[in-house]
This record gives structure tokens, C-alpha cells and sequence, in this order.
């Protein structure tokens, strides 16, 4: 509450509240979200599934695969690619297929992350419709296939 003195030397209470602290206070706690928020959403660990592939196939001969190896550098169908034309070579894979726009991705598994989600925003770009990982069986999923081998 403020109190304001008349002319006449007459005080009268006033029921204005002061906002002031509290904007304060509600800039501070958003500069402090602001600057958190990023570096939690920065810290969040990925554990990708391990693949059990009870169903071993090869690539056949019309599918496209995209592979990164450790040092991030980019292989199609096994031959590598120049640095920067990732974009240009799956356009061009991509423009001619009118029904299947499906990529097979493989990466090693000690790749960052951060280029696998940028290989993954630049195949969008280039046209394709859905990717599919291609991962390496675990070992019980090896297991597991070799006792059905043996009962059959």
C-alpha cells in the first residue's frame, strides 16, 4: 500500500499494489529458465536399441544405403562420398522413384549422435520418405537363431 500526502496536509491509503519486485523476480526466474533449459535438453544420453534380427537378409540390389563410418564420413551403396554432397547425390537417387522413397542407414555405434540427426534432416531434404535402420544382430539374437536352426 502507498500513502499519499494532500495539499492540505490530509494522508489518505491507497490499495495499489507495487508490481515492481515481482517483475523483478518473474525477469529472473525467466532469464534462469531460459539459459537452463537448453543445457538439460543438451545433456539427454540416447541408448539406441540393439537389433535382433531373427531374420537375416542381405541388401538387395534396388535399395539405397547410407552408411557413416567413425570419422563421420559418408558411404552410399559402399563407395564414398565427396564432403558437402550428400544432398545433391540422394536428390538425384530420389527424383527418378515414384513409389519406394526408402533409405537403409548404417553408422558405426561410437558415432556422435549429432551426425547421425544431421545425415537423417539432410535425407529429408533430399526426398526420402522413410528410413530404416540397419543394425548388426546381438549376440543372444544370434543365439536364439541357432537353437531354431538345430530343432529344425
Amino acid at each position: 500500500m502507498a500513502i499519499s500526502v494532500g495539499q492540505t496536509g490530509q494522508t489518505s491509503v491507497r490499495s495499489e499494489p507495487n508490481v515492481v519486485p515481482m517483475i523483478d523476480i518473474m525477469l529472473v526466474l525467466l532469464i534462469i529458465f531460459m539459459i537452463v533449459t537448453p543445457l538439460i535438453a543438451a545433456g539427454f544420453k540416447a541408448t539406441l536399441p540393439k537389433g535382433k534380427n531373427l531374420d537375416p537378409r542381405p541388401e538387395g540390389e534396388n535399395e539405397v544405403v547410407l552408411g557413416i563410418d567413425q570419422a563421420g564420413r559418408y558411404f552410399l551403396d559402399g563407395r564414398p562420398l565427396p564432403a558437402g554432397t550428400l544432398e545433391d547425390q540422394l536428390r538425384s537417387r530420389f527424383a527418378s522413384r515414384t513409389e519406394d522413397k526408402i533409405l537403409y542407414f548404417k553408422a558405426d555405434n561410437q558415432l556422435k549422435y549429432a551426425k547421425v540427426q544431421e545425415a537423417v534432416e539432410t535425407a529429408r531434404k533430399a526426398g526420402v520418405r522413410v528410413m530404416a535402420a540397419i543394425t548388426e544382430p546381438s549376440k543372444a539374437g544370434i543365439f536364439q537363431l541357432d537353437k531354431k536352426k538345430e530343432a529344425k
